[in-house]
C-alpha cells in the first residue's frame, strides 16, 4: 500500500502544480490583457457595421440610470438601443424615457410586452426585441452592468476580424466581458460576493478562457450575431451547414427552457457551429450593492446545481480548486513526499494566493485595493474562501432553485421546470438575512462619476443596490 499513498501524494501536488498554473495564466491575462484599454478605430469609422443594444429591464434595478446610460455614451457611429419590459407599467420605463429625452440623438426605443417561450423570465422578454432588432449584430446587456465609453468599437473589432488572426484560425461567435463587481453598501454579502467575483471567479474565468479549451461565459454582457444564433438549437449537436434551420426551433426562442440561457448559447455556438469566442479588454461592471450573506450562499448554490446538471465533471471537480482545499492536498502530499512542515507551507501558501488574487482585483480594477477598505476586503476574502466548501455540500445534494421568488427544478442539460407557488430562501438559520433591506431603492451615483472615457470606474465607490 506504500506505492499507493506514494503515488497519491505525487498526483496531489501536481494537481496543485496545475492549479498555480492557472491562477499564474489568469494573473497574467488580467495583467496583459486588461491594465490598457486600445482605442478602436471603429470608434470613428463611417463604414462601422450597425449594432443592436438589447436591454431587458424589469423594476428599479440597481442604479438604473447610469447603468443604462452608459450604453447611449458609447463611442460607437451605427448603434440603436432597444429597451424591454414585460408590463407596460414598469418603473424602469420613467428612467429609460428620461434618458431618450436626454440623447435624441440616439436611436433608442421602448419594447413593450414579453412572449412566452419557456421558463426563462429573461428571454421572454427579450424574445420581441431580439425580432424587431435593425442590425444583425446583438449586443444583450443586463440591467444592472454599466460599461466603458469604448466598449462597443473594442467588442466589434474582435467579432469582426479574420479568422485567420485568432489562434484557433476560427470565426470567432461571441464576444464576452468578464464581470467585475462594484459595491458601496456595508453588508457582508456584498463585501463577500464582491471578493469572489473580483478574484477567484475572475482568475479561473480568464484561465479557462485564455486556454479556450471548452465553452465558458458568463451572459451579463455578449455580442453575437442573430444569423449565427438562428442556426442552433441548444442540442450541442454539431449541424451541417446545408440543414435547414426552418425544420426546427432555432434561434432565441430555443434557449427559453434553460436558466442559464447565456451559457447555453454560447457553448451551442461552439459546440453546434464549431466557432469561438473571446473576451475583450473590458469590464461588465457588475452592480452590488444590499446583499446578506444568506443571499450571497443562496446565490452560490442556485448556480452550482445549474452548473451541476450541465457540466457534472467541472462541477464535482471545483472544490478542488479551492484555497483551502487545494492546500491541505498539497500540504499532505509536501509532508509525505520531503517531510516539509504544513505550518510552513499553510502561511506561504495563503499569503502568494492571496497576493494572485489581490493582481488580478486591481488589473481589472485599473488601481489598487483603496488602503481604507483593504482589510475589509481582505476579511471578506476569507469568509468566502471558507464558505467555499459548505456551499458546495449544500448545493450538490439537490436540485431545486430559487430565482426571483420563484421555485424551479434542474433538470438534465440545465432545464428547468416551474412551479406555480412563490416561495422565499430558507434563511432563519441565518439570523442576519433578516436585517437587510431588499426594497428597490433607486440611488444615482455622484455627477463626477458619470460619463468615464475608456476607464474602469472606481473600485468600490458607487452607491449600488442588490440586483440578482
Amino acid at each position: 500500500m506504500e506505492w499507493l499513498v506514494d503515488a497519491s501524494a505525487v498526483v496531489g501536488l501536481g494537481w496543485y502544480v496545475v492549479l498555480w498554473a492557472l491562477a499564474l495564466l489568469g494573473c497574467w491575462t488580467a495583467r496583459t490583457r486588461y491594465r490598457t484599454r486600445p482605442h478602436s478605430p471603429l470608434a470613428s469609422a463611417d463604414d462601422a457595421p450597425g449594432v443592436s443594444i438589447l436591454r431587458p429591464l424589469k423594476g428599479l434595478d440597481t442604479n438604473l440610470y447610469e447603468n443604462l446610460e452608459s450604453t447611449f455614451t458609447q463611442e460607437y457611429p451605427h448603434f440603436e438601443i432597444l429597451l424591454s419590459v414585460a408590463d407596460e407599467h414598469d418603473q424602469a420605463l420613467a428612467i429609460v424615457r428620461d434618458l431618450i429625452a436626454k440623447y435624441p440623438h440616439v436611436n433608442a426605443r421602448i419594447i413593450t410586452g414579453e412572449e412566452t417561450v419557456g421558463v426563462n423570465p429573461k428571454v421572454n422578454n427579450l424574445v420581441r426585441s431580439y425580432r424587431e432588432a435593425a442590425h444583425d449584430i446583438l449586443w444583450v446587456i443586463d440591467s444592472n452592468i454599466s460599461v466603458a465609453p469604448g466598449t462597443l468599437a473594442r467588442s466589434v473589432d474582435i467579432l469582426t476580424r479574420s479568422p485567420s488572426q485568432n489562434s484557433p484560425g476560427r470565426r470567432i461567435a461571441l464576444v464576452h466581458h468578464v464581470p467585475f463587481a462594484i459595491v458601496h453598501e456595508n453588508c457582508l454579502g456584498a463585501a463577500v460576493e464582491q471578493a469572489f467575483l473580483n478574484t477567484n471567479h475572475a482568475r479561473m474565468y480568464l484561465a479557462i478562457n485564455t486556454v479556450a479549451i471548452e465553452s465558458c461565459v458568463v451572459g451579463k454582457s455578449n455580442l453575437y450575431r442573430r444569423s449565427d444564433l438562428e442556426r442552433v438549437d441548444g442540442s450541442l449537436k454539431p449541424k451541417p451547414a446545408n440543414v435547414d434551420s426552418f425544420t426546427r426551433k432555432c434561434g432565441l426562442s430555443a434557449f427559453g427552457s434553460f436558466l442559464a440561457e447565456d451559457n447555453m448559447i454560447a457553448s451551442a455556438l461552439w459546440h453546434e457551429l464549431d466557432l469561438r469566442h473571446d473576451l475583450s479588454c473590458d469590464t461588465a461592471n457588475n452592480a452590488i450593492g444590499k446583499m446578506s450573506l444568506a443571499d450571497y450562499v443562496w446565490r452560490r448554490v442556485r448556480w452550482i446545481r445549474v452548473r451541476k446538471q450541465m457540466v457534472l465533471a467541472a462541477t464535482l471537480a471545483e472544490p478542488f480548486t479551492e484555497c483551502f482545499v487545494a492546500s491541505s492536498i498539497a500540504a499532505a502530499s509536501l509532508r509525505h513526499l520531503f517531510a516539509v512542515s504544513p505550518w510552513i507551507f499553510f502561511p506561504i501558501h495563503l499569503v502568494a494566493w492571496l497576493w494572485v488574487d489581490f493582481d488580478v482585483c486591481e488589473s481589472l480594477a485599473g488601481h489598487p485595493v483603496p488602503s481604507g477598505i483593504r482589510w475589509r476586503f481582505i476579511g471578506a476574502w476569507f469568509i468566502r474562501e471558507l464558505l467555499a466548501l459548505p456551499i458546495f455540500f449544500l448545493a450538490i445534494f439537490g436540485n431545486e432553485v430559487v430565482w426571483r421568488g420563484e421555485r424551479y427544478q434542474v433538470m438534465q442539460a440545465g432545464r428547468v421546470t416551474s412551479t406555480p407557488r412563490r416561495v422565499s430562501y430558507p434563511r432563519k438559520w441565518l439570523r442576519w438575512a433578516t436585517t437587510v433591506d431588499h426594497t428597490n431603492e433607486y440611488k444615482p451615483l455622484a455627477t463626477d462619476q458619470l460619463h468615464l472615457k475608456n476607464a474602469i470606474p472606481p473600485l468600490m465607490n458607487q452607491v449600488l443596490h442588490y440586483h440578482d
